[in-house]
């Protein structure tokens, strides 16, 4: 059973063994997301690489720009696959590569990035840390659907891990979707899963019928809740 990890290398650890069973399922179009504030994509993508060492000799890495690609050829000692930037190739995908690692991609980077999924067909494509559903970039009218149903839906999260107020949204694939509850004691109680990403609706109604009121923060549950949604919407 999946758990709430307690460090950085242990949520990698676990982004990991998702990403092994998901390839290993078929899965080709991936995402990890560590939604952490302040964390920096590049050291997760390096621990990554270094704790998946068999992917690590295939993959092909990018970077959102040339400059972050020249960082991690200089400071990646011991990681030996090809790194550059989103814009540094004119045909980043070619016939001979076997699998894609796209960093810390922005939504100003999705019609490339698209692009070269499409090129990559059923070899493992898998994006660490995306930004790619920024409303003022994509748009929220018919374009925005329509990359959302082309792209973006297409895209199996196999692990997510994402800190709240008082818990933990998570999912490591195949496992279901799941929202942990800190206690006082520093565990986590697992309140409930779900098939698909819970919207905030959802999470609030699994937190409801989970908690009892002895275990309610001492602040109210209503106040929690609230706060809880709040986070979720920022």
């Amino acid at each position: 059973m999946v758990t709430v990890p307690q460090t950085l290398e242990a949520s990698v650890t676990q982004a990991v063994e998702a990403t092994r069973v998901a390839i290993a399922s078929g899965k080709s179009r991936l995402q990890i997301e560590l939604a952490i504030p302040e964390l920096k994509a590049m050291p997760v993508a390096e621990q990554f690489l270094r704790q998946y060492p068999d992917l690590a000799e295939t993959v092909k890495v990018f970077f959102s720009d040339a400059g972050a690609a020249a960082l991690a050829r200089r400071d990646w000692e011991g990681i030996n696959c090809k790194l550059y930037g989103l814009e540094e190739l004119w045909e980043p995908i070619q016939p001979e590569d076997q699998a894609f690692l796209i960093v810390a991609s922005t939504a100003v980077e999705i019609k490339r990035v698209e692009k070269m999924c499409e090129e990559a067909g059923d070899r493992p494509f898998i994006l660490l840390n995306p930004q790619l559903q920024d409303v003022a970039v994509i748009g929220i009218g018919a374009a925005g659907r329509q990359l959302r149903e082309r792209f973006i839906n297409t895209i199996e999260i196999c692990y997510y891990l994402r800190p709240l107020e008082q818990g933990v949204l998570l999912r490591s694939f195949p496992n279901l979707w799941q929202l942990w509850w800190e206690q006082e004691s520093g565990d986590y109680e697992l309140l409930g899963e779900n098939e698909t990403r819970p919207g905030n609706e959802r999470l609030a109604e699994m937190m409801e019928s989970k908690l009892s009121p002895s275990q309610a923060p001492k602040k109210g549950i209503l106040q929690s809740l609230q706060q809880f949604i709040n986070a979720l919407s920022q």
